[in-house]
């Protein structure tokens, strides 16, 4: 009988694919104890959006946890962190240095395997990374990312096995040291046929190359958001599979990855077994299930949901979007997104749908449902990846996407390796962020230099001491009683109460009092309302295009705007839209704050038109 080896999800997967990856260290280290007690020697425990996370939403830093963690654990344990290729551990791509200093400083902070992936498969992305991973002694697991497409989206080639056979193929003539390869489906969404005919040829290619104590071992790696883990990880078993990736309950399942007991379960009665006690495993997933109990757990994190298949949204971003469409007050969103995602995917050029690649997709779709199809192209993600600016898409993107991407943000298309044009940067790299913390007064180290580098503001920022909480508990995902929708509640109005009717749910509305416009905060039935600036009568609302929060107000009242000068920007879904001038004239009111969340069609400014 063969023992199927599996990597625990729970601590870095688990809590990005259900919670947003929001949840801090004390809270789950009990759970990680228990989990090596129960005989688990093999655990994910941090990198993807569990760096950024920390720092972001958390109050934490992920060093600080990471080596808290090899403290609990031990030292025989294997640890292991994903990274994004040249993006390493965050959404944008980084220089030489940078990513040799993540390599360097995840072995100082505990770290036995580095997974390496690269969401478009251009294994230039995954040469420039792999080999720092392999320099400072870290087992280097080389990845190749699958995804299932749509129906009716079926591109000849594109994710399929041969597609990914090819990929294999390539990292072994780039002559890139690994030692072990990875086949990640973060969707769930490829079929089991494509999972057991893929394994099957890249087992056969292995056993041909290395032999002996040169054998490399393949994990497999899926979600069970469209309910085909647990066949997909049956078939990459029988296909010569040597790990598969789970997780523990309350976790497991849904948006994450098939549960170490339901796969035991499985494979019962079979030629195959996991090497476990499932008593002792579920006793750790009882303690586990007490230390996330104070989480709040989004319903659709538990569901099998069959629109992905549609439009393959991975566990870890799923979450995450639909939590910041609660946060925007446009969760009623979703399925337009959702819907959008399927020709955002195909004239794209089909990279995988896993970050950062999933949020571009994301960001797009939402953009499209919200703005109108194609109005605006996103200029840090989707724009830059049909450029040519994130590597090499699997087939080449739609060229009129391609050529409205390149007028909208200034840039030509390229197909210079992405490491290449990064460490020609000036603004990327060891002495541009060294040159930050000096400038703020801040220790430089090189845990500082690299937190600056994959965090950007918002990592400088935290080191500055702004360190915003951002964890989802239940009882702050109890709605108050004051945000009913609908509803007359007192305003406190310039020292007099006023009765206001309110119409929309949140904890902040803007509402009409005697003519007057009021910004309106709700706290357990009380309101209290600040004076917006007097109407002047004149002039033009300017209408938000899309939910959001602002971020930056670039004009002031009386200020002169010419046509398309940006007056604000606003940040939802992780991507920064400009708002700008319909035409020529002068700012008559602004209606909104810095930090204000705001609904598609608010009132932003008023414009006097010339």
């Amino acid at each position: 009988m063969k023992k199927i080896k599996f990597m625990d999800c729970s601590f870095r997967d688990g809590f990005q694919s259900c919670l947003g990856a929001r949840v801090k260290t004390d809270d789950f280290l009990p759970a990680l104890d228990a989990a090596v007690k129960a005989g688990i020697d093999y655990i994910e425990i941090g990198g993807g959006a569990r760096f950024q996370s920390l720092y972001f939403y958390c109050q934490e830093d992920a060093f600080e946890m990471m080596d808290r963690c090899r403290e609990v654990v031990g030292p025989n344990v294997n640890l292991q962190t994903l990274a994004r290729g040249v993006n390493v551990v965050g959404l944008s791509s980084q220089s030489s240095d940078i990513i040799e200093l993540h390599a360097k400083l995840f072995k100082k902070h505990g770290i036995t395997t580095i997974r390496n992936f690269d969401a478009l498969n251009d294994v230039r992305n995954l040469t420039a990374s792999g080999k720092y991973i392999t320099k400072y002694g870290l087992k280097h697991q080389a990845t190749v990312t699958m995804m299932g497409l749509a129906p009716g989206l079926n591109e000849p080639y594109a994710h399929t096995p041969k597609f990914y056979i090819d990929r294999l193929k390539e990292i072994l003539e780039s002559g890139m040291a690994f030692d072990s390869l990875a086949f990640k489906d973060a969707s769930g969404t490829s079929t089991p046929k494509t999972v057991y005919e893929t394994i099957k040829q890249a087992r056969e290619i292995l056993d041909a190359e290395f032999k002996g104590d040169n054998r490399k071992s393949i994990s497999f790696h899926t979600h069970d958001t469209a309910g085909m883990a647990v066949s997909c990880n049956m078939a990459a078993i029988e296909a010569g599979a040597d790990v598969i990736d789970l997780a523990m309950s309350p976790l497991s399942g849904g948006t994450c990855e098939a549960d170490i007991l339901v796969m035991y379960q499985r494979l019962r009665g079979t030629d195959y077994t996991l090497d476990i006690d499932p008593e002792k495993i579920l006793s750790a997933e009882k303690v586990f299930e007490k230390c996330m109990d104070k989480y709040f757990m989004p319903p659709e994190s538990m569901q099998v949901s069959p629109k992905i298949i549609f439009s393959p949204m991975p566990g870890g971003a799923l979450t995450a979007n639909t939590q910041m469409m609660r946060d925007n007050n446009c969760l009623d969103k979703y399925d337009d997104c959702i819907a959008e995602m399927r020709e955002v995917v195909a004239k794209g050029g089909f990279g995988t749908s896993v970050t950062p690649v999933s949020q571009f997709y994301f960001q797009q779709a939402f953009s499209n449902a919200m703005q109108g199809r194609w109005k605006v192209i996103d200029k840090n993600g989707y724009g830059k990846m049909v450029l040519g600016y994130f590597g090499k898409t699997p087939v080449a993107p739609d060229p009129e996407i391609v050529k409205m991407a390149s007028e909208q943000l200034g840039l030509e298309p390229t197909t210079e390796a992405v490491v290449d044009l990064n460490n020609r940067n000036p603004k990327l790299g060891v002495k541009y962020n060294t040159d930050l913390l000096i400038e703020a007064g801040l220790p430089v180290t090189e845990e500082n230099i690299f937190i600056v580098a994959a965090c950007g503001e918002k990592g400088l920022k935290y080191l500055q001491g702004d360190k915003p909480m951002g964890i989802r508990y239940k009882e702050a995902a109890k709605p108050a009683k004051s945000t009913a929708k609908g509803g007359a509640y007192t305003a406190n109005v310039d020292g007099k109460n006023v009765a206001v009717q309110l119409n929309a749910a949140g904890d902040a509305y803007t509402a009409t009092v005697n003519g007057k416009s009021f910004t309106v905060k709700v706290s357990e039935g009380i309101a209290s309302a600040a004076a917006a600036p007097a109407s002047s009568g004149e002039g033009k609302p300017l209408p938000s295009p899309l939910p959001g929060t602002i971020v930056k107000i670039l004009v002031e009242v009386g200020e002169e705007v010419a046509a398309d000068d940006v007056i604000l920007v606003i940040e939802a879904m992780k991507m920064e839209t400009e708002i700008k001038a319909p035409a020529a004239g002068v700012i008559r009111e602004i209606n909104v704050t810095p930090s204000q969340v705001v609904a598609a069609g608010d009132t932003l400014v008023t414009i006097e038109e010339k």
